[in-house]
């Protein structure tokens, strides 16, 4: 889906088994800010499912043969939820040089895959259930991509450092409750929020103060300031 125009292209890098409906409170404000560019993962809302292993290093072969098609150039400013980080952490260090920016949304740390196999399908079926979101959100290729994850953190391990571009953190400041996620793995995923801050040098924390793991769709307004200011920047 491309939307919206002007000097700025903002990439939007889903969370896992996700698809584009998960952005629409931020339309359409977020064609304000520039030239949008989403896309649906394979196996999510009519895409064509996966034909191989959906590793970071696909995924982002697939995502820049699509913004080929669109003659669209960059620099990009990266916009990244829960799973969507590793991919865009990843684009990130293997083109420093198209990367004008990064928000990250509730955004998966690379230390993070080892919480993430034992509480993200349980934490993204129960805030479903919460949030009465439509399961139209959430598509079989969740499975396809989570067996993947040990292999596209070896890749950002593998490739270079992290570009020194403006960088947010968005983080939920809501605590999810213990059947979720017992109070270590909460622990130990606010401390990988902070790292992610820390990679950059022009990195800041915003603490989403009434939201979960979904600030896009529980504070589109917080999400849509963070990242006009990350344009303006940028």
């Amino acid at each position: 889906m491309l939307s919206g125009s002007g000097p700025s292209t903002i990439l939007l890098f889903s969370g896992a088994g996700m698809s584009l409906q998960g952005w629409e409170p931020l339309y359409p404000q977020i064609e304000r800010l520039g030239t949008v560019f989403g896309w649906n993962r394979p196996g999510m809302q009519g895409s064509d499912p996966p034909r191989e292993r959906q590793t970071g290093a696909v995924v982002l072969a697939q995502l820049r043969e699509l913004v080929g098609y669109t003659g669209l150039e960059p620099p990009f400013v990266l916009v990244a939820h829960s799973l969507g980080g590793l991919y865009a952490n990843l684009f990130a260090r293997q083109y420093p040089d198209e990367v004008a920016g990064v928000l990250f949304l509730e955004a998966t740390h690379p230390a993070d895959h080892e919480v993430l196999k034992k509480h993200e399908t349980h934490l993204t079926r129960a805030l479903g259930k919460v949030l009465a979101l439509p399961q139209v959100f959430f598509r079989p290729n969740l499975q396809s991509e989570l067996a993947c994850v040990e292999d596209t953190v070896r890749e950002i391990e593998a490739a270079g450092p992290f570009p020194q571009v403006p960088l947010r953190v968005v983080t939920g400041g809501l605590t999810p409750r213990g059947w979720v996620m017992s109070p270590a793995a909460v622990a130990a995923r606010r401390a990988n929020q902070q790292e992610l801050v820390r990679l950059s040098p022009l990195g800041e924390q915003v603490l989403a103060q009434k939201s979960g793991h979904f600030p896009q769709m529980t504070q589109p307004e917080l999400v849509l300031r963070v990242l006009a200011e990350l344009v303006a920047i940028s």
